[in-house]
């Protein structure tokens, strides 16, 4: 009981913290910056390995400066997430851009369902918010749950502001199912990590063979839905655009992975393109292709 108390207080301070102007949150972030990556030590030896696994070509001082660019950006990344607790509709459009919103409303003249891939990659959350405003069909946001219930709660609730129905992943194909008659646009996460009982492929992502879900290929292919990648750009602090580039138009027509491969290669291209942008702190790579054998 104590714990759960303290744990809202946490969030009240969260929800105070959001209501300062971006400009003084950005000050704190340069703090938190500081606070992060010299005293703290934020999983650097994480960071550092998964760049030398992904990047060998580079040389020690080109991944240390990745290093240092991303921890700076992770700081940025930490206060927007809090800022999306009270952002107002008027702030997510005028930060957050769609370059091609057309592209939506192409697809439901065809009378085709949108999968939309994203990446842990610039802030994801953000641009899932702005896509509210982008249709104004049903928007679901796929999530995988977190292992407290209050702060679980809570994210469901920033996600869901302006209108988006969050779905937890191993509910999507049941929800997938039961709006198949309309048409609906849902967005989920392309380079999660699945657990291993779960791992049945594996493909090449950064330079080494990776576990990824096939969830995405399974549900686009159910209810052959039209597949997008969420390629985003970080414009300038605080604001970014997002393109939606076309995977497939007719996912049940599809080879076995095409889906699957596409989505990952497109991630890895624009991770190689500004790498500083995506998640490094992640522990991604848990298996390998000998560990399912075991």
């Amino acid at each position: 009981m104590i714990k759960k108390g303290f744990l809202r207080l946490g969030i009240f301070f969260l929800y105070l913290t959001s209501l300062l102007p971006f400009w003084f949150l950005y000050l704190i972030a340069d703090v938190l910056f500081v606070i992060i990556y010299y005293f703290i030590r934020y999983r650097r030896d994480v960071v550092q390995q998964n760049l030398a696994n992904a990047f060998p070509e580079k040389t020690k001082k080109e991944r240390h400066n990745i290093e240092f660019k991303y921890y700076r950006y992770l700081a940025d990344l930490i206060v927007e997430t809090v800022k999306m607790i009270t952002v107002s509709e008027k702030q997510i459009q005028r930060r957050v851009v769609a370059t091609n919103s057309e592209l939506v409303h192409e697809y439901f003249a065809k009378g085709k369902s949108i999968i939309a891939v994203a990446g842990h990659y610039c802030n994801w959350e953000m641009a899932a918010l702005n896509f509210n405003f982008v249709t104004d069909k049903r928007f679901m946001i796929v999530y995988k749950p977190l292992s407290n219930a209050t702060f679980n709660d809570f994210f469901v609730k920033i996600r869901s502001r302006f209108g988006g129905q969050p779905v937890a992943m191993r509910q999507t194909m049941r929800k997938m199912v039961e709006y198949k008659n309309e048409l609906t646009v849902s967005v989920l996460v392309g380079d999660q990590t699945p657990v291993m009982h779960e791992v049945n492929y594996f493909t090449n992502f950064l330079n080494q063979p990776t576990a990824v879900f096939l969830g995405i290929e399974k549900i686009s292919k159910a209810i052959d839905a039209a597949v997008v990648f969420y390629d985003m750009k970080r414009v300038k602090r605080g604001y970014y655009t997002y393109t939606l580039v076309p995977l497939t138009e007719n996912a049940k027509q599809t080879a076995e992975h095409e889906i699957t491969d596409a989505h990952v290669q497109y991630l890895d291209g624009m991770i190689r393109r500004e790498p500083q942008y995506w998640l490094w702190s992640h522990r991604r790579w848990k298996f390998r292709p000998e560990d399912t054998h075991k």
